[in-house]
């Protein structure tokens, strides 16, 4: 054996072995929303959702960059019904964005029903 306790610090490989980054996965907007039940407009919009569903459901805040290519609804717009987000978007005054990836099934199929996203283009966004 050349080297009976494995590679060490400054050894030639040890840029390969320790230089691999993981792979960013989907995020989720958790720290960037607001919870339907704190809001009391949208309480009264949305009378037939129960206080358990309420406090399932959240919306990304003003500011919040929607991720391109996740998919949203309008809790203002639900006609409209799911889109996917074009880069660069990002939510602005009074939009009230539900990201599909955090909501639960069957609260999102609560919303949206069965409706396949639409891909937004850039004349779509504000």
């Amino acid at each position: 054996m050349t080297n009976p306790r494995g590679p060490q610090r400054g050894d030639e490989f040890d840029a390969d072995l320790g230089g691999a980054q993981p792979v960013p996965g989907p995020r989720s907007h958790e720290d960037e929303s607001i919870a339907a039940s704190d809001d009391p407009e949208l309480r009264r919009s949305f009378q037939s959702l129960d206080a358990d569903e309420s406090g399932r459901l959240s919306y990304v805040q003003e500011g919040t960059e929607l991720e391109q290519g996740a998919v949203y609804v309008d809790l203002d717009d639900l006609e409209r019904g799911p889109f996917k987000a074009i880069g660069g978007r990002r939510a602005e005054s009074g939009d009230r964005y539900v990201a599909k990836r955090d909501t639960d099934y069957e609260l999102w199929n609560r919303l949206v029903g069965d409706r396949e996203p639409e891909v937004e283009r850039p004349q779509d966004s504000r």
